[in-house]
């Protein structure tokens, strides 16, 4: 078996090919590679190859680019532009509606207020009505009794001038009889109570 190995001829080889004649081309096709001067890119004779398929790519890469991706990024950023653009203005209308809301609030508070005021107002002045009308009556009816008081003293008065001169002539009629020890007569004590009045 080993000799077969040793002096086994390749399949595909022609006919009548020694193991020595296949051994000497594989070295001279590797030593020709090796003579040739280094990468197959760098040969003239590929280069038309390495253009077409260079071409080729670039080819298919701008369809995929210009007609698959590019359209999906510019509609992608067309949502996103319009979305910011959208909460943007969403943003501002919500800002108006509150400015709006701010002001009206404002105004119900400054309107708040000065019916406030005109209520504190007009309760003062029921108030004050309320406190006049009382005092006038209470000042009518204090008059009424300073009057009716007055009336009673003048009454008094009147009733004790009347009684003043019969007190008088009784005092006197008393003073003359402890004084000269005899009572005077009505005449007299008219005469002495009439030049006193």
């Amino acid at each position: 078996m080993s000799e077969e190995t040793a002096h086994a001829v390749p399949v595909d080889a022609p006919p009548g090919t020694a193991i020595a004649d296949t051994h000497a081309s594989t070295e001279h096709a590797a030593d020709a590679e090796h003579a040739s001067g280094g990468l197959p890119q760098f040969e003239f004779q590929h280069w038309f190859g390495q253009i077409v398929y260079l071409i080729f790519l670039f080819v298919v890469l701008y369809f995929l680019i210009s007609k698959v991706f590019a359209p999906r990024m510019r509609r992608v950023f067309d949502e996103r532009a319009g979305t910011i653009s959208g909460a943007v203005e969403a943003a501002r209308r919500v800002q108006a509606e509150a400015a709006g809301q701010a002001e009206a609030a404002k105004r119900e508070v400054e309107d708040a207020r000065a019916q406030a005021r005109v209520t504190a107002q007009a309760a003062k002045d029921r108030v004050t009505t309320e406190a006049k009308a009382r005092a006038d009556a209470e000042e009518a009816a204090v008059a009424a009794r300073i009057a009716e008081a007055e009336g009673a003293i003048a009454k008094t008065r009147e009733a004790a001038m009347a009684n003043v001169s019969t007190v008088a002539a009784d005092a006197a009629s008393a003073m003359v009889q402890r004084l000269t020890g005899k009572a005077p007569t009505a005449a007299e004590l008219t005469s002495v109570s009439g030049g006193a009045a």
